[in-house]
């Protein structure tokens, strides 16, 4: 069964293959909700899209591991890809990690993974204007 860790709750969790990130973490306790920057965590927890990629705050960076989850879906792309008004900060954030950016709710664990909750946004650093 694949493994799968949390760097900033200093947690790791076993579980089955093909199961969803979002749904495994609630089980484990861990609140991938952040909001920006940590800010809004708390009523993100509560006040979210309920896994149907929609809200956005569920993103996490996949630090290890990314060849071990699906393809980006189609809902990540279009809330990663396109600036939405009135909420831009996916497609913000998913600036410079193109490559590891996921939303928890769309991701699918088929082997083991390291997961970096709540990534911080910058928007005056290098990522943001190259």
């Amino acid at each position: 069964m694949p493994i799968v860790k949390f760097v900033k709750e200093k947690k790791e969790i076993e579980v089955p293959m093909g199961a969803n990130l979002r749904n495994e973490a609630i089980k484990a306790g861990v609140n991938l909700n952040q909001g920006l920057n940590g800010v809004g965590a708390g009523v993100n927890r509560i006040l979210n899209c309920a896994g149907k990629g929609v809200c956005g705050t569920c993103r996490v960076l996949i630090t290890e591991g990314i060849e071990n989850t699906n393809k980006l879906t189609m809902s990540e792309w279009v809330r990663f890809k396109t600036v939405l008004i009135p909420d831009p900060i996916p497609t913000l954030a998913y600036v410079g990690h193109e490559d590891e950016m996921r939303l928890a709710c769309c991701t699918v664990v088929q082997g083991d993974i390291t997961v970096a909750s709540g990534p911080e946004m910058n928007l005056f650093g290098e990522n943001f204007f190259s």
